[in-house]
């Protein structure tokens, strides 16, 4: 199993990291360890190597057959469900390995850092690229998007991913989060609601 994942894939959230509106030139794409994966409601373990750790609430979808250099009219054949999910940042030191121009693996690949939410069969919805999704803390939203305001598709993002792996039945693909990223405390309690159905539920220690 891989856990593919997106980096600045909504404009206004680039504008949060970066000061400014802008559509990388292609899709930016890294890797999570599979031990990065965390389901079933378990609490999420804060890391004390980092100073801040922030959520990134996101889109998820599962890979369902076996797939190499997928067309992108072709790529909806590929998945066949989608929840919530958080991809946890190390933002400390996500910010130094992007000043110095190195890989994210640390800062994002971490023990528990992909947090998954329950499937839900796509064919329950109308449209993948048009699903309201956002993030409860302590009863709280403090995130929300839709995939609608993605740079890049999800169709677009496999076809892409594909190009350079085979992807196999059970692949994650977490597609990006929108703007409204923020640090976890410990105790925190996350509910992550994807239209009206709450898909993920846990606490942070």
């Amino acid at each position: 199993m891989k856990i593919f994942a997106v980096g600045m894939n909504y404009a206004l959230h680039n504008k949060e990291l970066d000061g400014a509106l802008y559509k990388p030139e292609k899709p930016v794409i890294f890797t999570k360890a599979d031990s990065a994966l965390l389901k079933d409601g378990k609490p999420f373990f804060i890391p004390d190597w980092s100073e801040r750790v922030d959520y990134e609430t996101e889109l998820v979808v599962r890979i369902c057959r076996l797939g190499k250099g997928i067309p992108v009219r072709f790529a909806h054949r590929y998945y066949d469900a989608v929840t919530v999910g958080i991809d946890f940042t190390a933002r400390d030191w996500q910010e130094e390995a992007r000043k110095n121009g190195q890989p994210w693996e640390i800062c994002k690949g971490f023990d528990g850092s992909a947090v998954i939410g329950q499937w839900v069969e796509k064919e329950k919805f109308r449209d993948v690229q048009a699903l309201h999704f956002h993030l409860d803390i302590n009863g709280n939203t403090v995130q929300e998007g839709c995939s609608s305001d993605m740079l890049y598709k999800v169709d677009e993002l496999i076809s892409y991913i594909s190009t350079y792996f085979t992807l196999k039945t059970g692949d994650l693909l977490y597609t990006g989060t929108p703007v409204g990223v923020g640090p976890v405390k410990i105790n925190d309690h996350l509910e992550g609601w994807l239209e009206d159905r709450k898909v993920l539920e846990f606490d942070c220690k």
